[in-house]
């Protein structure tokens, strides 16, 4: 089936006069040569009497000596993103405006200009804090009357060539720890220096895998007398019960792991759905005469492949004589991208859906509509895409979305674009052809003023053209809605109008043109995701809505559970399953929705997770976890200004504590894990989990705020995702059983911390071993900084993973390789390299001791 499209507006580029083009020159000159810091002061300084919980930061604008001009007469404005709330700037020569989101605006004060050579501190007043160099937005621009703004040539971000990844180099070095780590109060937070994670990876260290090499590692294995089985010659491969086709991609791992197909050891495949196997279940048996898989599905079967690969690749081909059991403790193993606020594209994502089989993880989530962007084609609305996947500098946001998150003034940045039907199509081929479920998600009724922009364009367009029936059939707003509200990431025009049939019939279009793409990809739909949370104070002074509240009783606050109702029971009529953010969902009326709802556990630990994971499980709905401190990897691996992402929720997310996650105990994780401020809290077993209830599975979460480039993106899911894998697959074995009601201290002997730790070292060696396959697919992951310390007029230097390669200079010396303890009298700097050679982590510093 041919999906339609309906053609898309097109944009008309302005000229100029002979006096713009030098007044543009001009601008550009200044642009180009402006002086350009960002610094961040103090995290918990003394506030000014109009704001309260701030931290100070400064930006520092050095003007060229010899600029033509000040550009007082011309308008001067120069934008910049803050994402906290800016309520007070203070600045000799510039007046401060929010614009909207995070961006920013700073116009000249009457009789004000940029001199030549002269130097302004601009101080900004945020609510909360910067802990983490991440915060700064890169791409300030200026633009002037009549002009075309110009990014800040200092503020553009570059890609370090050791580590790979972006750097910032208009950002101020973050060294003050007592100024910068915490605000104060009762905040134990304290940067995980290089001595510090010395010290923790003490208690950690693993040795190189044996054995077994396997990941997510198999229920139960049973290691088999008998000479070794060499494989490196190739298979021979019977197949029954599933055409090869089907195995494709898991017989490609294992070929590329050194066993390719017309060898000569057999490689004998069952699937059997009738088997006593469960489904994605699998027996695997290697004897002296070849392989033998039995499998209850075709998944099943795809995992025994995916498992014989790694273990090929591991033993170089000659196999261990065994029998593995395999099964999935939980059927929902999933990954979600943000692909709204920064855009990856499809090879991005076929990488990652080939990581995710090799892993086995079998649900895509992608987030493809932010208030930053709509990322996919809509054929029948084409100004989604036109307008909505782009951002530039159009205060009328007839061409594109304002810049937000630093994505600067010009269309076709690479953090912008959208997947076009055929990405999208060849997108799910390829999940589908690996086991994995995609799920699409379009965030509403809030996080949707990309959707808004693109349809008040396609409105206008239309308007213009003498159709106004035709433009209001798929307006998203109230025209008479005077409401005014902030949503949290500060946006006033963020929230659809869930009183308007128009919006419903949008809805409707959407899913319907992704429902179509699935049936294009011969994969049908099975669940869409709607989001349903972080809605603001919207609507109350909508006519529209004023007349549904009168309707059906009640205020504003019960239209966004009838919204979600109305809409999950719309998909129930199209056969399709709906997933949806635990706050929105949990604000619903269960009668009224539909019996298989699936929501997304998001709340952090301490503050609510409990309490809305009970709650959904004993309404009946398929829950999955995606708590952030197990599973948001946009948070920090560890609290360090140079670790990038936000950190609302957790100061720092490592493997570690992925891997010792108890899904099944959430209580019992207060043992493991501290508060956001460092501090053992117990948390309250409020309410109770009935009997017979057991969450669906767990989820990764990837928000893309301040990751812009896919390397970054790599960083930040491994190797946390394969932590997360292990424990979708197996459960915790130090986990005590849940006890409705029961609560847990800090360190609680009831949780087996020797069990974690034996298995943790098994983990982290297995963990090594995959390092080769990733290089393989092309997964950037992270490399972990050394541990080190000088003591006694000895360098000491560990590693979270066994075989990191480490390496060392004094002073300003050559990098030379680390074995073992090095007598040193001066400050050293130390770094990891990757297992292929080509990148290094960040660089860590190292003093002596006095």
């Amino acid at each position: 089936m041919a999906i339609a499209t309906v053609p898309g507006p097109t944009f008309a580029q302005p000229t100029m006069t002979a006096e713009a083009r030098a007044s543009q020159a001009a601008l550009d000159s200044l642009a180009d040569r402006l002086g350009y810091r960002y610094e961040v002061v103090d995290n918990g300084p003394e506030c000014p009497a109009e704001v309260e919980n701030c931290f100070l930061a400064t930006i520092t604008l050095t003007v060229p000596g010899d600029i033509e001009g000040g550009f007082a007469d011309r308008g001067l404005a120069l934008y910049f993103g803050f994402v906290n709330r800016l309520p007070l700037v203070e600045s000799d020569i510039f007046r401060h405006e929010l614009v909207n989101g995070d961006l920013q605006r700073l116009t000249l004060k009457p009789g004000a200009s940029l001199a030549p050579g002269s130097t302004h501190v601009i101080k900004l007043w945020g609510l909360g804090s910067n802990f983490s160099s991440a915060f700064a937005m890169p791409n300030a621009y200026l633009m002037a009357d009549g002009l075309e703004a110009r990014t800040i040539a200092a503020t553009r971000p570059v890609v370090d060539p050791d580590t790979g990844l972006e750097e910032l180099p208009f950002v101020a070095p973050m060294t003050d720890e007592a100024r910068l780590a915490t605000r104060g109060g009762e905040d134990r937070t304290q940067w995980l220096t290089a001595e510090r994670a010395f010290a923790v990876q003490a208690d950690r260290i693993a040795p190189a895998a044996s054995g077994i090499a396997i990941l997510p590692r198999p229920a139960e294995v049973t290691v088999n007398a008998g000479a070794r089985l060499d494989i490196s010659r190739g298979v021979t491969l019977s197949i029954a019960g599933a055409e090869a086709a089907a195995l494709e991609p898991a017989l490609a791992a294992l070929a590329r792991a050194g066993a390719a197909q017309e060898g000569e050891t057999p490689l004998s495949i069952v699937v059997d759905d009738g088997s006593e196997l469960p489904d994605e279940g699998y027996r695997l048996r290697i004897s002296g005469e070849g392989v033998e898989i039995v499998a209850g599905s075709v998944a099943g079967a795809s995992h025994a492949l995916r498992s014989l690969a790694q273990q090929v690749a591991f033993d170089e081909g000659r196999l261990a004589q065994m029998t593995i059991t395999d099964a999935p403790a939980y059927g929902f193993r999933g990954l979600h991208v943000d692909l709204g606020r920064n855009f990856h594209g499809r090879d991005q994502l076929l990488k990652l859906v080939e990581a995710m089989a090799a892993f086995k993880l079998n649900r895509l989530h992608l987030h493809l509509a932010e208030d930053e962007g709509w990322r996919i084609e809509i054929p029948a609305l084409p100004e989604l895409a036109a307008i909505g996947s782009e951002r530039c500098h159009d205060p009328a946001e007839a061409r594109c979305l304002l810049p937000q998150l630093g994505a600067g003034p010009d269309r076709g940045d690479a953090v912008d674009g959208y997947l076009t039907t055929q990405d999208y199509i060849a997108i799910v081929r390829a999940a589908d052809a690996r086991g994995i479920e995609v799920i699409p998600s379009i965030d509403m009724p809030g996080h949707s003023r990309a959707a808004i922009v693109a349809m008040e364009a396609r409105h206008d367009r239309l308007v213009a053209e003498g159709r106004p029936e035709e433009a209001a059939r798929y307006r998203l707003i109230d025209p008479a809605d005077t409401t005014s509200y902030r949503s949290i990431q500060n946006y006033d025009d963020n929230t659809l109008n869930v009183c308007l049939p128009s919006t419903y019939r949008f809805v409707d279009t959407v899913v319907d043109a992704l429902a179509d793409m699935h049936r294009e990809a011969g994969v049908p739909l099975r669940t869409f995701h709607l989001g349903a949370d972080e809605t603001a104070g919207a609507w109350v002074e909508s006519p529209a809505c004023q007349s549904m509240i009168a309707e059906v009783g009640g205020d504003a606050r019960e239209l966004t559970p009838l919204f979600i109702e109305g809409v999950s029971a719309s998909l129930a009529e199209k056969g399709l399953q709906a997933g949806g953010w635990s706050d929105g969902m949990g604000h619903t009326d269960a009668a009224r929705m539909p019996d298989n709802a699936q929501t997304n556990i998001w709340s952090v630990l301490h503050t609510g997770a409990i309490r809305e994971a009970h709650d959904q499980l004993n309404r009946g709905w398929d829950v999955v976890l995606s708590i952030p401190n197990l599973g948001y990897f946009d948070m920090p691996y560890a609290p360090h200004p140079e670790e990038g992402g936000y950190d609302w929720a957790t100061r720092g997310v490592d493997t570690h504590q992925v891997f010792g996650f108890m899904p099944d105990n959430l209580p019992a994780n207060a043992a493991l894990i501290a508060n956001i401020q460092a501090t053992p809290q117990i948390i309250a077993d409020e309410p109770v989990l009935q009997p017979g209830h057991r969450i669906a599975g767990l989820q990764a979460q990837l928000w893309s705020e301040t990751i812009r480039t896919d390397a970054e993106m790599d960083y930040m899911l491994f190797p946390r995702l394969l932590a997360l894998a292990e424990r979708a697959w197996r459960p915790a074995a130090w986990a005590p059983a849940y006890r409705a009601g029961e609560t847990y201290g800090w360190q609680d002997a009831r949780v087996d911390r020797d069990a974690l730790a034996e298995e943790w070292r098994d983990f982290a060696g297995r963990v090594a071993a995959q390092w080769p396959l990733l290089d393989a697919i092309g997964v950037a992951y992270r490399v972990a900084p050394p541990g080190a310390r000088i003591a006694e007029g000895q360098l000491k230097a560990n590693s979270v993973f066994p075989g990191t390669r480490i390496e060392y200079r004094v002073g300003d010396g050559e990098w030379r390789a680390y074995d073992g303890p090095v007598t040193v009298d001066s400050a050293v700097s130390l770094r990891s390299r990757s297992a292929d050679g080509t990148r290094t982590s960040r660089t860590v510093h190292v003093e002596p001791a006095g």
